[in-house]
């Protein structure tokens, strides 16, 4: 198994574990009342509470223009939070397709869309590098703190081209970085809030974005991510920790929204 495999099969188990319980951060690797790295989305039409699992770091619908009669794609659905969100704003001549690598996280989407009584919403076992889905499908596509989980980037904005229709476009949110984090940093970080773990630099993101194609590339919300000086000190000493603080190396949750050409 390369390492790529081996990256998913941790994330596959991790995210199987958490499907049977709502963690308290954006990742089920952290540590008991780790950062909730997410946003409320209690003023969201379509919002189901069984639905949401607190493992987003954003409101990707929030920027995603969707208009009625779309067909949106949820990259990385987990138990259908986003997906249900993006039906109410698709209405009931729209579709929704979600997918995601975890079994469990599929048949909690499929519990938790029969409690709502959709017919119009769809939930399909699929890797992100690899997608079930037909080519220029979707009007729509949508994540929520997950690519920076898939370990060839290219790969998924690649196969995220190939399914949106000429003119389709996308709405991302995803946790990056911008200057170096020490390890010792990045290893606190990444216990806390286990979403840091693949997270690229800012502008990597958005340069493999550029080369799988899209334009009209645009930053639309920018969130500085905070985590505090003693959960880092748990991990490096005092003299890093400040090292780090006063090199203004950060962590970020952004929304991205690019189009296809």
């Amino acid at each position: 198994m390369n390492m790529s495999e081996d990256l998913k099969t941790i994330v596959r188990e991790q995210y199987t574990e958490v499907a049977t319980k709502k963690p308290s951060c954006c990742s089920p690797s952290c540590s008991p009342g780790g950062i909730d790295f997410s946003e409320s989305y209690s003023d969201q039409e379509g919002y189901l509470d069984d639905a949401d699992l607190n493992l987003g770091c954003g409101i990707p619908t929030a920027f995603a223009q969707i208009k009625t009669g779309d067909t949106v794609l949820d990259l990385g659905c987990g138990a259908g939070n986003d997906a249900f969100v993006a039906q109410r704003l698709a209405g009931e001549t729209g579709r929704v397709l979600g997918i995601d690598m975890t079994e469990a996280m599929i048949e909690k989407a499929k519990a938790n869309k029969a409690k709502l009584g959709l017919s119009n919403v769809e939930f399909r076992l699929g890797d992100i590098e690899d997608m079930p889905v037909e080519d220029r499908s979707i009007d729509v596509a949508i994540s929520n703190c997950v690519m920076n989980l898939v370990p060839d980037k290219a790969k998924a904005y690649s196969e995220l081209f190939r399914v949106l229709k000429p003119g389709g476009h996308f709405s991302i949110s995803d946790i990056v970085l911008k200057g170096q984090l020490p390890d010792a940093i990045r290893e606190a970080a990444t216990l806390y809030a286990g979403c840091v773990s693949g997270a690229l630099q800012k502008e990597d993101y958005l340069q493999a974005i550029r080369d799988a194609g899209f334009a009209a590339i645009e930053v639309r919300k920018e969130r500085l991510l905070e985590v505090p000086d003693e959960v880092l000190l748990r991990h490096a000493e005092a003299a890093e920790v400040q090292r780090f603080r006063e090199s203004g190396a950060s962590i970020y949750s952004i929304n991205v929204f690019a189009r296809k050409r």
